[in-house]
């Protein structure tokens, strides 16, 4: 299926769209071989997303999504097809740092603090102690955790260490945010919350974003477009664009689109099935 991109409403703070792809793929597809056999991940998928896009990938479990983020971020190598990252291979995408990867659980470091986690990656990288400190600080301050450098991730609860986590994925200023369910083992309240705040960031930093979840009204919520995805083999069933303005409220989740296009997202998988 051949994807093409089409600016959706937005408001005045949003990014805006255009220029050349920050992902590219055609034709990709992705085998796990094992004693066991062959497993098909992912079957001849094409998609193209632009800069400053909030692309939400949906579908059951198995049907690829994780993989697709993966072969982005050159974790695994696809068996076919082409993949091209900031214009770039997925490889070389890698090695230049152009992307930051969110993961479901935080994945933080228990006896570093809160500031220490989020510096972690530009230390890794070489930056002077005091651009890290200055980085961390203001990445604590987007996320809203400015009055918890000094705090440890067990002191913190589930979303609030999610939050250390997009400020770590962000800490090196990435052009691209991938994030795999970073919000589903989280209760409906603070899924909801940390919807609003990622939002909120988004439009701030002007970030691309591809967002893997199993929740429709999240999906619909936070989203530019949403990619549907099938059952394995997973392939690319549909991709729904949603025309909701930004910057968005919580009233938007009882707006009459709203729920237009969860019906719309929620029949397109059945039709996926």
């Amino acid at each position: 299926m051949s994807v093409s991109v089409r600016p959706t409403a937005r408001g005045a703070s949003s990014p805006a769209l255009g220029g050349e792809p920050v992902i590219a793929l055609e034709g990709l597809s992705m085998v796990y071989r094992s004693r066991a056999g062959e497993t098909v991940a992912l079957q001849n998928a094409t998609l193209s997303v632009q800069a400053g896009e909030f692309v939400s990938l949906i579908g059951p479990s198995g049907c690829g999504k994780t993989t697709l983020l993966r072969l982005i971020a050159d974790l695994v190598q696809p068996t076919s097809g082409e993949l091209r990252v900031a214009g770039k291979t997925p490889r070389a995408a890698r090695e230049a740092r152009e992307y930051g990867y969110v993961f479901q659980a935080p994945v933080l470091y228990d006896w570093r603090t809160v500031l220490q986690n989020v510096m972690l990656p530009l230390e890794i990288m070489g930056f002077p102690r005091a651009e890290r400190q200055e980085r961390a600080a203001r990445l604590l301050k987007l996320v809203g955790l400015e009055d918890f450098h000094h705090r440890y991730p067990y002191q913190l609860s589930g979303g609030m260490q999610q939050r250390v986590s997009i400020a770590r994925a962000l800490a090196f200023d990435p052009k691209l945010l991938l994030m795999d369910e970073p919000f589903g083992a989280l209760d409906e309240i603070t899924r909801e919350a940390l919807n609003n705040e990622l939002l909120r960031i988004w439009e701030e930093t002007h970030k691309t974003i591809v967002f893997v979840t199993h929740s429709i009204p999240e999906a619909v919520f936070l989203s530019s477009r949403i990619v549907v995805m099938t059952p394995r083999p997973g392939k690319i069933e549909r991709v729904i664009e949603v025309d909701l303005s930004y910057p968005r409220t919580d009233a938007v989740r009882e707006s009459r689109r709203f729920f237009e296009l969860t019906t719309q997202v929620r029949e397109a998988l059945k039709g996926a099935h």
